[in-house]
C-alpha cells in the first residue's frame, strides 16, 4: 500500500460526543483535515464520509452499503475496542483498513466491576436509603444491621474472557483474597491448561464477571441452562457487551431469584429508548454503558486512535488491521 506519510487527508469523526467533550481533539487535528460531528445517525453516514480518507467511528454501522458510497475512504479507526459493528469483510473486499484500539479501558472497567461489586456486598444503597429516611436515628443500638454485608475474602470469583480486562480483574480479586477461576468457553481451543470447565465455573462462581468480545460465537452465551447451575447467592456482572447474556432469561432468573443479584453496564439496545424489563426488578444496578468512561481511559483512547493513523500513514498496515 502508498506511504500516505506526506499527504493531507480529510479525517471524519462521526461520533465525537461519545469520547467526551473534554478531551483535546488537537493531536487529531494534528494529522489531516478534521471534520467533526457530534452524534451520528445511519441515514446520515453515507452523505457525511463520501469524500473521506479517514473516518473514527464508536458504534456505526459500517457496511457495504457506506463503502459504495466512500470512494476515496482508507482507514475505519474504531474508537473503541469492540468492532462489531464494521463489516471486516467488505472492508477487505473495498481495500479499506479497519483498525481499533486495544488495552485502553482495561483500569476503568477493572475499576468499575468492583465499585459496585462492593456496592452490593456492602449493601451500599439499601444503607443510604435508610439514612435518607432517618432510620440510624431511632436505632436502638449505636449501629444498624438491617442489611447483609458480606466479605469478598474466601469468595470465588470466576471470569469469561481472558483478556486484558479479564487478567486485570482477576488481579484484584486475588487482592481482595478471592479464589480466581478462569472458563474455558465452550467450542473454543486453548494453549494452556489453567483454565476450567466452563459448567465447573458457572457452578462454582459466587461472582460471574464477562469481559468477551461479542460476536456470534458468544451471543447468548449465558442463557436460563447455564444461569440455573449458578449458585442462587451467585452475583453476575455484565461489562462486555449486550447479548452476551440473554437478557430474557436474565430477567426471568433474576424475578425468580435463581441468582442473588446482577450488575449490568451493557444492554442489547443502547440506549434502551423502548424501556426494559430490567428497570421492574430491585436485583440488578444498570449503568449506561460507563465501564470504560474515566478519563484516563478516553485520553488513552484518542491516542490510540493517533497513532493508528501515524501507523497507516507510514505503511504499517499489519501492525494495525483488523481481520475477520
Amino acid at each position: 500500500m502508498q506511504n500516505f506519510k506526506k499527504q493531507k487527508m480529510k479525517i471524519v469523526f462521526l461520533e465525537r460526543s461519545t469520547l467526551g467533550n473534554d478531551i483535546d481533539l488537537s493531536p487529531l487535528e494534528k494529522e489531516g483535515e478534521l471534520v467533526v460531528y457530534e452524534t451520528n445517525t445511519p441515514d446520515q453516514t453515507s452523505q457525511r464520509i463520501k469524500d473521506a480518507d479517514i473516518i473514527i467511528v464508536n458504534k456505526t454501522p459500517i457496511g457495504e452499503k457506506e463503502l459504495q458510497v466512500a470512494e476515496k475512504l482508507k482507514l475505519i479507526c474504531v474508537a473503541a475496542t469492540g468492532y462489531n459493528n464494521i463489516d471486516i469483510e467488505a472492508t477487505l473486499k473495498y481495500d479499506v483498513v479497519a483498525t481499533n484500539v486495544k488495552g485502553y479501558s482495561t483500569e476503568s472497567v477493572a475499576q468499575y466491576v468492583f465499585a459496585h461489586l462492593l456496592a452490593v456486598v456492602n449493601s451500599v444503597i439499601p444503607y443510604q436509603e435508610d439514612m435518607r429516611r432517618g432510620l440510624w436515628q431511632k436505632s436502638p443500638i449505636f449501629t444498624m444491621l438491617t442489611h447483609p454485608v458480606t466479605e469478598l475474602k474466601g469468595k470465588t470469583m470466576g471470569i469469561i474472557g481472558y483478556g486484558a480486562i479479564g487478567r486485570r480483574v482477576a488481579d484484584l480479586a486475588r487482592a481482595f483474597g478471592m479464589e480466581v477461576l478462569i472458563a474455558r468457553r465452550p467450542g473454543v481451543e486453548y494453549g494452556d491448561d489453567f483454565r476450567t470447565d466452563f459448567e465447573t465455573v458457572l457452578r462454582e462462581s459466587d461472582v460471574l464477571s464477562i469481559h468477551t468480545p461479542l460476536t456470534p460465537q458468544t451471543r447468548d452465551l449465558i442463557t436460563m441452562r447455564d444461569l440455573k447451575m449458578m449458585k442462587p447467592t451467585a452475583i453476575l456482572i455484565n461489562a462486555a457487551r449486550g447479548g452476551i447474556v440473554n437478557e430474557d432469561d436474565l430477567y426471568l432468573a433474576l424475578k425468580q431469584k435463581l441468582i442473588s443479584f446482577a450488575i449490568v453496564d451493557v444492554l442489547t439496545e443502547e440506549p434502551p429508548r423502548h424501556g426494559h424489563k430490567f428497570f421492574e426488578l430491585d436485583n440488578i444496578f444498570i449503568t449506561p454503558h460507563i465501564a470504560w468512561t474515566s478519563r484516563e481511559a478516553r485520553q488513552t483512547l484518542l491516542q490510540g486512535i493517533v497513532d493508528n493513523i501515524r501507523k497507516f500513514k507510514q505503511g504499517k498496515i499489519d501492525e494495525i488491521r483488523l481481520t475477520k
